[in-house]
């Protein structure tokens, strides 16, 4: 089967080699795949991620796809996808790394026709808060997964109870092209759009999403406070993109944050003393869920801390995304 791996990437040289090298571990334990290719999409970086792609390369072939100018992850991606050749895509993030026996044991169910797949995440938790706090988060918004991990698969009926992401995510060419040709969003500027649980969608609707422990991949968090507010913040205007549309399950948790949010801002501008009050009933509040989830002492401390931290952030975020819906919409009526 002929397999083409893309991997979207911007200024993330020493990121890129992990990658690659993990995924061409995982092709050489499959002889099914013997017939692959590595599509790296520079996505306009001014260091030399070429170069570091390239001399990453091992027993399979690495192709450079360059775009001008960044241009974001979903670009980057179609880009990648376009210069494509196998019958059969894999997107992977530059970063993560492909756990052994992954394609090896999807090989064996694309035999029984079970052709999409996205990645089991595995959480670097080492010694991060930040990864802690995500540990919880995901356990919260994908319990019915997460909480219990199995081969399983999910179609557009239960789509937002399961994790999805194009940063692990395997399916045939064909089916991409068709889904990323769908792609819409609030944006115009496709660096903020929601780069990826639009087109799963798209693919949810055409058939199932096969998930499972053994297709795994290892992701590492953010580990400072400033990369995680800035991804928070950046979450929360994706988050209105991806989630501010009638199918979504968050739908309604979109339409209530800003007359709520809003609400919080008046009351804390006219009685300041409501601030520290919020802030410590949001932090008992956080503690409290996630020991009902009965997630370890250090995920209940680091989720109970940053949760008033990812809620700031993320809420600028959401209003951030709402200005430039907005705006997009005013333009376009001139």
């Amino acid at each position: 089967m002929r397999l083409s791996v893309v991997i979207p990437v911007f200024n993330e040289p020493e990121q890129v080699v992990a990658t690659i090298r993990s995924a061409t571990a995982a092709i050489g334990e499959s002889p099914a795949f013997a017939e692959a290719e590595i599509v790296v999409a520079d996505d306009g970086s001014t260091e030399d991620v070429a170069g570091a792609a390239l001399a990453a390369a091992t027993t399979v072939p690495v192709r450079i796809e360059r775009l001008p100018q960044n241009g974001g992850r979903f670009k980057a991606r179609q880009a990648g996808l376009a210069a494509a050749r196998g019958e059969y895509v894999f997107f992977l993030d530059a970063g993560v790394t492909v756990e052994p026996g992954s394609l090896s044991f999807l090989a064996d169910r694309l035999a029984d026709g079970r052709d999409v797949w996205n990645g089991h995440t595995i959480l670097d938790t080492r010694g991060s808060p930040f990864a802690h706090f995500w540990s919880v988060v995901s356990s919260l918004a994908f319990g019915d997964y997460v909480d219990d991990p199995r081969e399983t698969s999910f179609g557009i009926e239960n789509f937002d109870r399961f994790p999805k992401g194009t940063g692990c995510f395997f399916a045939p060419r064909e089916l991409m092209v068709t889904s990323f040709a769908s792609f819409r969003t609030r944006y115009e500027d496709t660096r903020n759009a929601n780069d990826d649980a639009p087109i799963i969608r798209a693919v949810a609707e055409q058939r199932p999403i096969n998930i499972a422990p053994q297709f795994a991949y290892v992701y590492t968090p953010r580990r400072s406070l400033s990369s995680f507010v800035k991804h928070a913040f950046h979450r929360g205007i994706v988050f209105v993109d991806g989630h501010g549309r009638r199918e979504s399950r968050f739908f309604p948790v979109v339409v209530a944050f800003f007359p709520v949010s809003a609400g919080v801002a008046v009351a804390v501008v006219k009685r300041p003393v409501v601030a520290p009050v919020l802030l410590a009933g949001s932090v008992a509040i956080a503690g409290i869920v996630a020991a009902r989830k009965r997630r370890p002492l250090a995920e209940v401390a680091s989720f109970a801390a940053l949760v008033p931290v990812y809620a700031a952030a993320h809420g600028a975020g959401m209003w951030r995304g709402a200005a430039l819906a907005a705006a997009k919409r005013l333009r376009s009526r001139t």
